[in-house]
């Protein structure tokens, strides 16, 4: 049977489905245009912003650090330039294969390898990593042609920082090293995160860690066009980093180096100041270290060395370390007792060499005693007894209070991070030490042995220097500073460190000048004259002997019979000349027995050197390390005529100081 088909409704529905098709083809060229229009209008900035970027790059460009120089100019940290050899963990797939293949190519060693990974664990996965710096021309050549061969592997020329003096000043001079993840959070918390894009390093101790803000300079942005493997092909603009100012310290680094030449390898510490400014002319703190090792990452052996070493190299001794003063206490408890009544100058006792209290004997280092002691005599020939007897009737707490006027137990204000407060005791103090009530009751015994420096004192050399030149100025306390002037080196200006005087101390100017008079007989007629015999000037001070075991109640100290570190510490505080101070010390060797000895002629060569401007012979300088030679031997020597450290300008024959008097004392500070 035939089926007609209805041609009308064939068509209808042709036309329908043309109609449908129509108005998807409509709708669908509709959406497009919209989309187009979206993207090209609506997005049109945000999209052109992608693909710029994916064309460009934003490097931020890490300014130079500042320099570190002497006051005479000489360079204590600087900056040069150099290949790296660097790793993106990222960007690499098995990394230690990586590194084998390397090693083919590069000199690689195991603590290279220890480095690295000592890095990586700090960083983040995508930072570029040095497994090798300081690549010779020859390696950085061999590389380039096996580039090819490693991917997320890379040369690059970095400046790093170097310390061209080595050991010399490292305690107060720092070093800088890799951020790592404590002081990054640190960082991007601050005002600073935005000036720290792309610095890797930043100072860890010294000046390069106190004066960080004005050392790291400004960082600067570079927009870099890029290559679909993302190299660099041409930099469109830039705006370029600002560098770190210059950082012009006080010391002087030559006079530095005299000092640590004449400790040798003996421990200790020195700090030597200018007593009306505050200005530290030395900082010295033995033994020292290379602070060049800590830069790239310290390696394991050369850390357990340092860190291991029972001579503490790593320790600050001049800031962080702390000694009982001995007898340099004396002119302090002295003034002390004047200011308080509890002694006037003429006040006599008769010395038998001893001191009773509760049927406990208190020993004077004279067997036998001083015979009839006033307090010049007290001072001049160090005699325990009479301090025994001055801190029974004065009590803890009048010692405290009066003693902590010099800064005794309390923070000078230095300005480098770390230091120590030192131990000023007093019975407030002794209750908040101890925990167990029988520990913070005070005992009367505790008290004697104050008066000769010993006991609970402890305090740090930097303080008992800026105490000795509190004496020095006349009562009037400098705050102590490390850093004389920095240099904007952009504009060319330099900014001053400001003298700031702390405190001027309620002292009667007649008291000052009754202690002056007795410490500049120490060195005519006292414990310290053997030192100062022949000084072309007249010198004030003061010898020291701490002990550092306790000396059993029968027994007599015998340095031979004891180990080393076992024996007294010698310390001396001094200041010259005697009529105008113009330098003003204090300095601890450890375990060297008598201040007089092994302390005192060390201060006499950085007394001939600032104020005469003389330079031991290389005997004297043998001989001091010794303890063998009291006065200079030999032929002292001009500074100028001394072989110059890198970078030393000489300074005028006048820049150290004025005239000085003559090795006989002023008539008003030789009298009782």
């Amino acid at each position: 049977m035939t089926e007609l088909k209805d041609v009308g409704a064939e068509i209808y529905r042709f036309r329908l489905r043309l109609v449908a098709a129509g108005v998807v083809v409509v709708l669908a060229f509709g959406s497009l245009v919209a989309r187009l229009a979206y993207l090209q209008v609506t997005r049109h900035d945000d999209l052109l912003e992608q693909a710029e970027s994916n064309r460009t790059a934003i490097v931020p460009v890490v300014p130079n650090r500042g320099l570190i120089l002497d006051r005479n100019g000489v360079v204590l940290a600087t900056n040069y330039s150099a290949y790296t050899l660097e790793i993106t963990p990222s960007k690499v797939g098995d990394l230690e294969q990586t590194i084998d293949a390397l090693a083919e190519v590069v000199d690689i060693q195991p603590r290279d390898r220890r480095r690295f990974k000592k890095l990586a664990e700090e960083s983040r996965n995508f930072e570029s990593l040095p497994i090798r710096t300081r690549l010779t021309d020859v390696e950085v050549a061999r590389f380039a042609a096996q580039r090819y061969r490693f991917a997320g592997v890379d040369v690059k020329a970095r400046l790093f920082r170097t310390y061209p003096q080595g050991e010399l000043a490292s305690h107060v001079i720092g070093y800088i090293g890799r951020i790592n993840q404590s002081e990054k959070t640190r960082i991007d918390e601050s005002d600073d995160a935005d000036n720290y894009r792309g610095t890797e390093y930043i100072g860890k101790l010294g000046i390069e860690q106190s004066y960080e803000a004005q050392l790291h300079g400004l960082t600067g942005v570079e927009e870099i066009e890029t290559s679909a493997g993302g190299r660099a092909v041409r930099k469109l603009a830039s705006n370029p980093a600002t560098p770190g100012n210059t950082v012009v310290m006080s010391i002087d680094i030559k006079l530095q180096k005299l000092v640590e030449d004449l400790y040798g390898n003996r421990r200790g510490a020195l700090v030597a100041l200018d007593p009306k400014t505050g200005e530290v002319l030395a900082f010295v703190s033995m033994p020292t270290f290379d602070p060049n090792l800590f830069v790239e990452g310290i390696d394991v052996e050369s850390w357990q060395a340092l860190n291991g070493s029972p001579n503490k190299p790593l320790l600050n001794r001049a800031l962080r370390g702390t000694y009982p003063p001995g007898s340099t206490y004396k002119p302090f408890m002295a003034l002390a007792a004047l200011e308080t009544g509890k002694r006037t100058p003429q006040q006599s006792i008769a010395d038998p060499g001893f001191f009773m209290l509760g049927g406990h004997r208190f020993r004077d280092d004279k067997e036998g005693g001083h015979g009839t002691v006033d307090m010049y005599k007290s001072i001049v020939e160090s005699c325990d007894t009479y301090y025994y007897m001055l801190a029974n009737d004065m009590g803890v707490d009048m010692m405290h209070d009066e003693i902590s006027k010099f800064g005794f137990g309390g923070l000078t204000g230095i300005d480098i991070q770390g230091e120590a407060r030192g131990i000023l005791p007093s019975t407030a103090w002794k209750r908040r030490a101890y925990k167990r009530p029988e520990q913070q009751k005070w005992y009367a015994g505790e008290t004697i042995s104050l008066g000769i420096g010993q006991g609970y004192n402890n305090f740090t050399m930097l303080q008992l220097a800026s105490a000795t030149g509190i004496l020095a100025n006349d009562g009037i306390k400098m705050k102590p500073h490390l850093v004389k002037e920095v240099t904007d080196v952009v504009a060319h200006t330099t900014q001053q460190t400001l003298r700031e005087i702390k405190a001027e101390i309620s002292a009667k100017q007649a008291n000052i000048e009754i202690i002056k008079r007795a410490l500049v007989g120490v060195n005519i007629e006292g414990t310290g004259a053997n030192s100062f015999r022949g000084a072309g000037y007249v010198a004030a001070g003061k010898t020291g002997t701490a002990q550092v075991v306790s000396i059993g109640k029968n027994e007599k100290y015998n340095a031979a019979a004891m180990a080393e570190r076992h024996r007294d510490h010698a310390l001396y505080m001094a200041f010259a000349p005697a009529e105008n101070p113009q330098i003003a010390l204090a300095m601890v060797v450890e375990n060297a027995g008598f201040g007089g000895v092994a302390a005192a002629p060390i201060a006499r060569r950085v007394f001939d050197y600032w104020l005469l401007q003389k330079y031991p012979s290389v005997q004297d300088l043998a001989a001091v390390r010794l303890g063998q030679a009291p006065v200079p031997i030999g032929t002292p020597r001009a500074i100028a005529d001394v072989p110059e450290l890198p970078g030393y300008v000489a300074p005028p024959a006048s820049a150290a100081s004025a005239p000085v008097a003559t090795a006989s004392a002023p008539k008003n500070l030789n009298k009782k």
